[in-house]
């Protein structure tokens, strides 16, 4: 619960980073661009794809990387807080003095923060499309924000640009970041690139076997999960899949959101050397559920199989920014042995996935070269 203390303490927390800001805006702006995350301490390979295709057009374009988690938000510990306090500073002076800044996820400085009017925020959402609502579409539902938090926190707010991978992603995050269907442009992101690099899946499928010699052996059954605040039930539909498969003919890969309390057991495997993305160029078969890897997995033609135990559940929780039965491509069950069986009689209409791909992925060969191209106007404006 938010309560009045905590939302007037975020208030006045608002109008000292304001004022401590005034004076790193005082600064001048240099031929720089910022990438900000909070989905990780590390740089995304897409960053990194980002940076590369800017330094190869003119070396003199500074890009610095600020990413750090904050687990829990506002509920995170002390500590923590303490220490991403530190780091919002350093993020702040990036800020002031960049032309261009591009973010994957909600970052506080940049919306909390009046910034200078020729600066330039991106939004380079990390999901590839929608499956579930999020941000302003999922206030005060169990998994969304509450109301008096995201306005207190002006939740997604100063983004000049909004990246979508299709036309019929825009009116979903437009709902979603609360913002005008103007600011979203068609730029699908740079992981449409390895998606159809031969030469990247082979690099990967190499490494994978290496790992896992096992899995060259049969046919290769993916599950990718949600995350779900309470997992019981979780737990248990895991355990039915798991029990489902037939490990004669199968292998079986779990790969759990990184936030997930639950273990794989045995015989299914987690591969836990390698992330869900990688998985997709050694997988025949992809289970998920509201995930939205699913279009990755359709763009890799990989035929999609919808494990929705907990169906009524999760759309009352949350609620879904689509038309499920009737968008989704592939078989869709609250049983586990149906699922199963449906993936054991190799009948699938691979047309309708490619349509399912096409639609909620603009099918582009140069990704990461349309977005840097779209940086460097902004920098040369």
């Amino acid at each position: 619960m938010i309560t009045k203390i905590k939302l007037e303490m975020i208030k006045a927390g608002t109008v000292g980073l304001n004022l401590v800001y005034t004076f790193f805006k005082l600064l001048p702006a240099r031929k720089k661009v910022t990438m900000l995350s909070r989905q990780s301490n590390t740089p995304s390979d897409e960053f990194r794809m980002i940076k590369k295709g800017i330094n190869l057009r003119d070396e003199s374009v500074k890009v610095v990387f600020l990413c750090h988690t904050l687990d829990g938000g506002v509920n995170s510990s002390f500590g923590d807080k303490i220490k991403y306090g530190f780091h919002m500073l350093t993020q702040m002076f990036h800020i002031a003095t960049s032309k261009v800044l591009i973010l994957d996820s909600y970052c506080i400085v940049v919306s909390i923060l009046n910034h200078k009017k020729d600066l330039k925020i991106i939004q380079m959402w990390h999901s590839m499309g929608t499956m579930k609502k999020f941000g302003y579409t999922a206030l005060d539902t169990n998994e969304g924000s509450k109301s008096e938090l995201a306005h207190v926190m002006k939740m997604h707010r100063n983004y000049d640009y909004v990246f979508a991978s299709a036309e019929s992603y825009k009116e979903h995050l437009a709902q979603g970041f609360d913002c005008g269907i103007e600011k979203i442009l068609t730029m699908p992101l740079p992981r449409l690139d390895l998606l159809n690099s031969e030469k990247y899946g082979q690099k990967v499928r190499n490494r994978i076997y290496q790992a896992y010699p096992e899995l060259k052996e049969k046919p290769l059954i993916l599950y990718c999960p949600t995350f779900r605040k309470e997992e019981e039930d979780f737990l248990q539909a895991l355990k039915s899949l798991t029990c489902a498969v037939n490990y004669d003919k199968f292998n079986f890969v779990v790969k759990l959101h990184p936030l997930s309390k639950a273990e794989v057991e045995g015989p299914a495997i987690s591969a836990d050397s390698f992330t869900s993305f990688e998985m997709l160029f050694v997988a025949d078969y992809m289970i998920s559920d509201y995930s939205c890897i699913v279009y990755e997995a359709a763009v890799r033609n990989i035929p999609l199989y919808f494990y929705n135990f907990d169906m009524d559940l999760y759309s009352d929780g949350r609620g879904l920014a689509l038309d499920y039965e009737k968008e989704v491509p592939g078989p869709i069950s609250k049983d586990a042995r149906e699922i199963i069986t449906a993936i054991e009689t190799k009948e699938y209409d691979l047309d309708a996935l490619k349509r399912y791909a096409d639609k909620y992925v603009t099918p582009v060969k140069h990704a990461t070269k349309d977005i840097v191209d779209f940086v460097f106007t902004l920098i040369n404006e």
